[in-house]
This record gives structure tokens, C-alpha cells and sequence, in this order.
């Protein structure tokens, strides 16, 4: 049994937490600060209810509701509240997951009383942080998540055996996760409309009924293994002075950095670099970051931060490191709608590199470490 655990307007919910002023108030988050040149990355849901919705330009926001109290996102914020849910959570005693930034799964097994369990998880979220969950309840994952939809907010649904045709024939097919966009209007105009449609056109969707969700935690063993950091470096031919040239070598070394870190699955908080001056020295440079990331381009621009640390004076270079660490499993996607983008594109270039041979896409600095 699967218990999924989805926060209500998780991030307006946050901020109307932290300022009372908010709250009850129409609010959007921003992607940026510009309140009239960003995209919606959440409502609250007074906003919601007058139209407002994630994705929405701001500036059609305002015009539905020019009363709409704006906030700039702040992620570790977000992140950092995330963090806490889950290790009050973690003090139930279940295997959990994370499933986002805001939704949480946890593999309860056969516990007999899965819906006073959840109430109780809502109690202690609101005691503690003063938002609201809902929380789903069903055998499988994908299920539990359909669940937690049903009542939000602060509701609790459960889908079992003996409801779930009802169940799915009253809710809409775009409560399904993933149907909210094209793909759901694909199958609309096949006909589909309901969930139980879906479940009976599309075997496996919500889960196959013979083998019900279930997790584990990763063992100690694999943990272990986990490497510590993850390193480039390299010597120059001939030592340079151009600090472009030098910058486009950092940028080298940081998409490998990059790219070995979104192929395990990790993203790092800390970032190290080494330069080695043949008439100075070494120079070293870390930092540790409150936002993890996988991102090359990310590396490179704090890299570039580290260099902007070296004495004025341009001293050649003949060899160079980028390391990172504090590394952390990738446990959930990106919070903002531009980050999810960005994460696809990545996605894809490592795609394309890896079917067609690395560097086959590749950033146009780079050209100036062929000369």
C-alpha cells in the first residue's frame, strides 16, 4: 500500500506561511523578480480559483486580477522546507521517496489503518510548517497519486479494489499525471475522456494489478559506493595567458564535470578549482553553494566566480582542474518551469552525444581550445 503525500500549492502556501499578510489574498510566485516580465510558477489557490495557473505570463495574470500579490521564488527556500517535510516524514518508520520537490511516497505495506496514518502525517505537516497536504492512498504508485488529487485541497482519497471503477470514472483524464497537456488532448479527441477510460484503453498506465507499488531504501553498500567527488583536469601544451581562452578550457572541463554527474544520477553543492601558474604556483578556489546542480553551464559560471578570486595580475596558465562534491542523488525535478526546460534540453544534447559520439553538440566557446 502506497500512501502519496502531495503538498497544496506548495510554494504560494510557503510564502503565505512566512508572511500572514498573504494569506487568503490571490498570490502568484514568479520564475523572476520582474512581476510583469516573468511566467507563473505557482498560484495560490485564491488565484486559481479566478483562472490563474501555472505557466500563465504574468502579465495575464495581472490582467485577470490586478490586485494579485506577487513573490519572486525563492527556491532554497522551497527546497530547504522540502528537506524538513521529509525528515518528519522519515520519523513514521516507512521506506519513503521523493516523487517531486512537493509530493512524497511512502510504502506502507499492509498497515491496517492507512487512513487515520494519513491524517496524522497532515496534522503533524500543518503543526510544523502551517501549510496542508493531501494525501492519496491505493496499491500502486501511479494510483495513489490519481488519489491524492481527488479532495485537494487538505483532503485525503483512497483507491481500492472495490471503488476503483467509480472512482476513475468520475474523475476527468486530466488528472492523470501527464494528461494535463498535449498528450491528453490526443487522446480526448480519440474519445477517451475519463480515467477508467485510460485504465481499460491503456494497459499498465496506472500499474499492473498483480505486482502493487512498493520501494526500498538504497543499502548501505550502495551509499558507499557513491563517489565522493567528481574531477577534470588537464595540461596545456604550452602554458596561455588569454583569460578567454583560459575560460573556454574551464568550460571543457566543466560539461565532462557535468555530464558524468547527470549520468549517475548526482548533483553537487561544491565546487573546486585548480590552476597551476608556472611562475606562481598553484591557485585554489572552492566554494559550497545552497543549490545543488548538474547543470555544466552552472559549473562553468561558478568556476568563473572561483577565477575572479586570483590576484589581478594575469598570470599564464598551465594546467587546470574542476572538481565537485557534496554530492547528493537527484531526487527530484527541477522547481521552476525555465529549469524544466533547461533539464530537457540537457536531457536531450546527452541524448544525442551519447548516440552519435561525444562533443557531436557542443557548446561554441569550446572551438577556441581547437585552435
Amino acid at each position: 500500500m502506497i500512501l502519496h503525500i502531495d503538498m497544496d500549492a506548495f510554494f504560494a502556501s510557503i510564502e503565505q506561511a512566512v508572511n500572514p499578510r498573504l494569506k487568503g489574498k490571490p498570490l502568484i510566485i514568479g520564475s523572476r523578480a520582474g512581476k510583469m516580465r516573468t511566467v507563473v510558477c505557482a498560484a495560490s489557490y485564491e488565484a486559481k480559483a479566478l483562472g490563474i495557473h501555472s505557466g500563465m505570463q504574468s502579465r495575464y495574470a495581472f490582467n485577470i486580477c490586478p490586485n494579485l500579490e506577487f513573490v519572486a521564488a525563492d527556491q532554497a527556500k522551497y527546497i530547504w522546507t522540502s528537506e524538513q517535510i521529509f525528515r518528519l516524514l522519515e520519523g513514521f518508520g516507512f521506506a519513503l521517496n521523493y516523487a517531486s520537490v512537493d509530493e512524497f511516497q511512502m510504502d506502507i505495506r499492509d498497515y491496517p489503518e492507512p487512513f487515520k496514518l494519513a491524517r496524522e502525517i497532515q496534522e503533524q505537516i500543518y503543526a510544523n510548517f502551517n501549510i496542508t497536504a493531501s494525501v492519496g492512498i491505493a496499491k500502486n504508485c501511479p494510483l495513489a497519486k490519481l488519489a491524492s488529487k481527488i479532495n485537494k485541497p487538505k483532503g485525503v482519497a483512497i483507491i481500492n479494489d472495490a471503488n476503483l471503477k467509480e472512482v476513475l470514472s468520475l474523475a476527468p483524464l486530466t488528472k492523470a499525471c501527464g494528461m494535463a497537456g498535449k498528450t491528453g488532448q490526443t487522446l480526448m479527441a480519440q474519445g477517451l475522456k475519463t480515467c477508467w477510460d485510460i485504465y481499460l484503453n491503456l494497459p499498465g498506465f496506472f500499474g499492473a494489478d498483480e505486482n502493487p507499488g512498493k520501494f526500498e531504501e538504497p543499502s548501505e553498500d550502495e551509499i558507499s559506493r557513491r563517489p565522493k567527488s567528481i574531477s577534470h583536469s588537464y595540461t596545456l601544451p604550452n602554458a596561455l595567458g588569454n583569460p578567454i581562452v583560459i575560460g573556454a578550457w574551464i568550460r571543457v572541463l566543466s560539461e565532462m564535470v557535468g555530464e558524468r554527474l547527470r549520468r549517475k544520477n548526482l548533483t553537487a553543492r561544491t565546487v573546486h578549482l585548480w590552476l597551476n601558474m608556472p611562475d606562481k604556483g598553484d591557485f585554489l578556489a572552492q566554494k559550497t553553494f545552497a543549490m545543488p546542480t548538474n547543470d555544466s553551464y552552472e559549473i562553468y559560471r561558478k568556476s568563473l566566480k572561483l577565477m575572479a578570486g586570483m590576484p589581478k595580475k594575469c598570470h599564464k596558465i598551465r594546467a587546470l582542474g574542476v572538481t565537485v562534491s557534496y554530492l547528493e542523488c537527484q531526487d527530484y525535478l527541477p522547481l521552476l518551469i525555465e529549469e524544466r526546460r533547461r533539464e530537457a534540453l540537457i536531457r536531450a544534447v546527452d541524448g544525442i552525444n551519447a548516440r552519435f559520439g561525444d562533443s557531436s553538440i557542443f557548446p561554441a566557446q569550446v572551438i577556441l581550445t581547437r585552435k
